[in-house]
């Protein structure tokens, strides 16, 4: 797996980016070594963040981790990584789309069965029309993260979802 790292409002010393590579390196077991994992390091104000992005044939794997230590955020954001990959391993793709992505003993490794996805409740409601802003209305007096609805003004089925600072974000199809 190659290790690309970029820095935003900080300059990548070798002590830094030999960190990553130790760090992130650990995950170079379960991807092929054409595998491109992008490490962006960042800092605003004491926040400092470290962003990884490895994107395997149609699907991104993916952690952000902030802490007021770089080398934190690093340990975090493989420890992150490693369990979405023990979690979803048999989720996050079908094996011969991208096998050429993975190792060739990653998903047959039982020691990661332990994170089986299984659905144990289902919903079925009405989706009725309205404007996103409406839906944000709703969802707040549900006490919910977010909330589906058709959009009045496309109608098509939408997401609204709450942000962090109290903010909205809203989630459209793109066909």
């Amino acid at each position: 797996m190659r290790i690309v790292v970029t820095g935003r409002n900080i300059e990548v010393t070798e002590g830094l980016k030999n960190a990553v590579e130790d760090k992130i390196g650990k995950l170079s077991k379960y991807f092929s070594e054409s595998t491109t994992a992008q490490v962006t390091l960042s800092v605003e104000k004491d926040r400092q963040k470290v962003e990884v992005t490895i994107p395997v044939k149609g699907n991104i794997i993916r952690s952000e981790q902030v802490t007021n230590d770089m080398y934190v955020s690093i340990d975090l954001v493989e420890e992150v990584i490693e369990r979405q990959l023990k979690k979803y391993r048999n989720k996050i793709i079908d094996k011969q789309q991208a096998a050429a992505d993975f190792q060739d003993g990653f998903f047959d490794n039982n020691e990661m069965d332990d994170g089986e996805i299984k659905i144990t409740r289902s919903k079925k409601f009405d989706l009725k029309p309205m404007y996103p802003e409406d839906a944000c209305v709703q969802m707040e007096l549900l006490g919910h993260s977010f909330y589906v609805f058709i959009n009045a003004e496309t109608e098509q089925v939408n997401v609204v979802y709450k942000r962090k600072a109290n903010t909205y974000g809203l989630i459209e199809p793109d066909y």
